[in-house]
């Protein structure tokens, strides 16, 4: 199924995160993952290819994954997907860390609150299934596609997320990586919160933290 899924990346703001925008091929459903800031780039591509924004999909709490959430939600009329566990972050800016950063994000609460191992539907046959991965965040999420996996900021190309932050566990995040993401098969593409497209194998085989 995977060759009839379109994945458009952007790289947003001054701190590179990746927000993808995810539709299918036939249909006009689609769906939004971490928009860091509310750019333009992504409000015209979704116009210009007469897509219809269903849900938004927040991997974790972090302002530069949540800094343009309002601005596609009012937009596009879409929902708002976040962890229960991290959904307090949108408003709280000591813990979403803007508070430290340029400008401080509040925003509005979620429409839906996920826990692990609910799915959403896109085109009422897609199935997104959610996986709770702790570490990054308590209530750090990935989500799943066919074959792909967006892993936010649990996962990277030859790295993992930061544990340092307020809530931070290294612990939880090798094992949210090594029991819920390397049991996924080999050929899954892996789209993270920053940096470049890899896949589960290319991680098992040269990551340094695993």
């Amino acid at each position: 199924m995977i060759n009839d899924i379109n994945i458009q990346r952007f790289v947003l703001g001054p701190f590179q995160s990746n927000c993808y925008v995810l539709s299918i091929k036939g249909s006009n459903e689609c769906v939004m993952v971490d928009p860091g800031i509310p750019a333009k780039e992504i409000e015209n591509y979704i116009e210009k290819n007469n897509l219809s924004l269903k849900y938004i999909l927040v991997t974790h709490g972090h302002f530069d994954h949540i800094g343009g959430v309002d601005f596609f939600r009012d937009r596009f009329n879409a929902k708002i997907c976040i962890s229960a566990d991290d959904s307090v972050m949108l408003s709280d800016t000591s813990l979403n860390l803007s508070e430290i950063s340029f400008k401080k994000i509040v925003v509005k609460n979620a429409d839906i609150l996920l826990n692990d191992d609910d799915t959403l539907k896109l085109n009422n046959d897609i199935i997104i299934s959610v996986i709770h991965t702790p570490g990054h965040t308590p209530g750090g999420l990935c989500y799943k596609v066919d074959g792909v996996c967006f892993s936010g900021d649990t996962l990277f190309k030859g790295s993992i997320g930061r544990t340092d932050f307020p809530g931070g566990n290294y612990s939880e995040i090798i094992d949210s990586i090594k029991n819920k993401l390397f049991v996924l098969d080999d050929d899954f593409l892996v789209c993270p919160g920053h940096g470049d497209i890899t896949t589960i194998k290319e991680e098992k085989l040269h990551n340094p933290f695993l």
